[in-house]
């Protein structure tokens, strides 16, 4: 009876080995996270623009998942990168973002700072590019190499250019002329560098990582050598479809010449000038690529790709002469939708898909998969259900867009509202049958319970979100 015993607690020892064995506790993924600056939606190949050369941002598409409707909600200030960051950081929607943002040392005290959540998760964090957060990146982050400002310092001869038959002051390739090339090497092949050397020092730790990566490519300057200028002869760029002279609210939505971001290209606009500037924008896109393409092959080589999931996106897209607008700060998909490709060891590859989400929602994400409850105070949604359960419904009822006091934007189902309050004006447009948005209805007289519902809508969902104006009071057709 001892023996049978003495057999039995060996043989129930040796089984709770496996058990615990075959039951680890899975490693922690890694977490990279690549963010460009002003890049559209629709300049990746992967997307279905043909123009446009994006091997490895492509590359990323076909390993991972590309959320094909993702947006960023606007901005209190011209500077629509800076509301993002704010948002990305905080995770507070738009106005909310901004008290934070004005509180941020506060919030940082309190480690509620997306870096510092992810420290308290174990990981190693990791910091180079632009940051235009109004906190010294060093002091939540672990590693940090080269912090960029909001953009790199641009010169009068890059501005009301070009015009066709006059000779071009401005030149994508010359490196005397500052911008990306301050400092004697272009400002994305340094973050390709401090990527990859960050991505050997943590392939050497045990403690996971999370990198936070950020280009100021495609942002004007827009520069980049001259081998990837010449990959988009001028003869190759079509102009937009929605191609205008002028915007015919310009200066009533804050996008006339006062702008700064509007007097890059000449006014009016010319399909010259459009053209040239695309083929600026598509070489940068591309000369970001091919370090990105070498980011990917450095996690490769260190043995850590088969648990790091990638993150790319962009703070926001660009007009770059649709519509007759040169910048990202009005309500069209175009400047308020970049592109979001997820890749990691459980996302299901080659996919799309076209639910609304925010860019922004790639923070509370990124906690869910450091092993983190979600703090309360995050207000954008984690993307994991979409990967991982199949839910096919977006998490939010309707995607709402600002730009100062100056622009409104609700987009539920396929229909967008579009209001100018000082201009009195509201734009209506069916995404699903029109998704150049080239086609206003909000005068159509079968549309007008449409456009009161949504109105009515994007009123209260202003509110939701922290916004203050009364933008039914600069609208008495809806009082």
């Amino acid at each position: 009876m001892r023996k049978f015993f003495k057999n039995y607690l060996i043989l129930a020892a040796v089984l709770l080995l496996q058990t615990s064995c075959t039951n680890k506790i899975p490693e922690k993924p890694n977490i990279i996270f690549i963010f460009a600056d002003d890049q559209s939606y629709n300049t990746l190949r992967a997307n279905g623009n043909n123009e446009v050369q994006t091997p490895n941002l492509d590359r990323l598409a076909e390993q991972g998942t590309f959320f094909t409707h993702a947006y960023n909600m606007g901005s209190w200030s011209g500077a629509v990168c800076v509301a993002s960051r704010a948002m990305l950081n905080t995770g507070r929607f738009v106005w909310r973002a901004e008290q934070a943002r004005n509180n941020i040392d506060n919030l940082a005290e309190s480690s509620q700072l997306w870096s510092q959540v992810m420290k308290h998760a174990g990981y190693d964090t990791y910091f180079s590019g632009k940051w235009h957060v109004n906190i010294d990146s060093e002091e939540i982050f672990d590693h940090v190499k080269h912090v960029r400002p909001g953009m790199p310092k641009t010169v009068p001869e890059a501005y009301n250019r070009p015009v066709e038959g006059q000779e071009d002051k401005w030149s994508p390739c010359d490196t005397f002329l500052g911008g990306h090339w301050d400092g004697g090497k272009h400002w994305s092949e340094v973050l390709g560098d401090d990527a990859v050397d960050f991505i050997q020092q943590a392939s050497e730790k045990e403690n996971p990582f999370f990198m936070y990566l950020a280009f100021n490519a495609p942002h004007d300057p827009r520069q980049s050598p001259k081998e990837y200028v010449d990959m988009y002869p001028l003869e190759n760029i079509s102009v937009p479809e929605s191609f205008l002279p002028e915007y015919p609210y310009q200066d009533e939505i804050g996008c006339g010449k006062e702008l700064r971001d509007a007097r890059l290209a000449p006014f009016p606009r010319t399909e010259y000038a459009v053209k040239v500037h695309r083929q600026e924008y598509y070489a940068i896109i591309s000369h970001m690529d091919a370090q990105i393409g070498r980011m990917l092959d450095a996690l490769e080589k260190s043995g850590k790709a088969g648990n790091t999931y990638i993150f790319f996106t962009a703070d926001h897209g660009l007009a770059v002469g649709y519509h007759g607008l040169i910048g990202k700060q009005n309500m069209y998909d175009h400047s308020i939708r970049p592109p979001m490709i997820v890749v990691g060891p459980d996302v299901p590859a080659n996919q799309k898909l076209d639910m609304d989400v925010y860019l922004q929602d790639i923070m509370p994400t990124a906690i869910e998969l450091s092993g983190l409850e979600i703090p309360e105070y995050v207000e954008f949604k984690s993307m994991l259900p979409y990967l991982r359960s199949g839910q096919k419904e977006s998490s939010y009822n309707a995607i709402y867009g600002c730009y100062k006091d100056l622009q409104r934007m609700i987009r539920e189902d396929q229909f967008k509202l579009i209001a100018y309050p000082y201009a009195g004006r509201v734009r209506l447009y069916d995404l699903g049958n029109d998704p150049l948005e080239m086609n206003d209805l909000a005068d159509v007289p079968k549309m007008q319970p449409l456009v009161y519902e949504l109105f009515t809508k994007l009123e209260k969902l202003g509110k939701d979100m922290g916004d203050t104006l009364d933008i039914r009071s600069f609208f008495p057709q809806f009082q």
